[in-house]
């Protein structure tokens, strides 16, 4: 389940992707680097720090399913206009599940809860990152939006769930509707965390 997951997560992302660098006018290539590095990028991260073996070095169907949904959205925006919200819809999806996926193979090899949940975090966000910086946009994480709160409020669920010895499908699909629920209800509800401001702005 956890590795179908993950190839659902590398498809979405790898949609967000060539959506975000359509948008910048980039051609089919840049599109294809963009939606491959939003789709790999946080697991790649991910590994590293875990000094596990890169997951797409391991297995090059990921990068082939990047390449193909890259490909696949190209193509589809080039006849016709996605609906509004599929990046911001699409991008929630893709968190809640690569989030999952990072803190199940942080607990593979035995790390504190702390660290399990960092890696989560990092799973679902950097390659969401890298993405935004490299179209020069804002990172959706640096903004007032919820969303490594989303992350982390599903990797808590997962870790505590996992401990407590539930079945693991029902763990997952507990955990992804938490990020999904949490991501989705906020961009709905317009939701965001507090602001720092200084003094002088209050008063203003």
């Amino acid at each position: 389940m956890l590795y179908i997951l993950d190839l659902l997560g590398v498809t979405i992302f790898a949609i967000t992707g060539a959506i975000t660098a359509g948008r910048k006018r980039m051609d089919i290539l840049g599109v294809v680097v963009v939606a491959t590095v939003t789709a790999l990028g946080g697991g790649t991260c991910r590994d590293l720090v875990l000094g596990a073996p890169v997951f797409w070095v391991s297995n090059p169907l990921y990068i082939i399913v990047s390449t193909l949904a890259a490909l696949a959205t190209f193509v589809y925006v080039y006849f016709g206009k996605p609906p509004l919200n599929t990046l911001l819809v699409g991008d929630a999806f893709g968190l809640a599940i690569f989030t999952i996926i990072g803190c199940q193979k942080a607990i593979q090899t035995g790390t504190s809860i702390l660290i399990i949940l960092v890696m989560g975090i990092m799973t679902g966000v950097t390659g969401g990152m890298i993405r935004d910086v490299l179209c020069g946009e804002i990172p959706l994480i640096l903004r007032r939006e919820i969303y490594a709160t989303a992350s982390l409020s599903g990797g808590l669920i997962f870790v505590i769930l996992s401990r407590l010895g539930f079945n693991e499908s029902f763990v997952v699909i507990i955990s992804v509707m938490t990020i999904l629920t949490v991501r989705l209800v906020s961009l709905w509800r317009h939701l965001s965390l507090p602001v720092y401001k200084e003094s002088s702005e209050k008063k203003s």
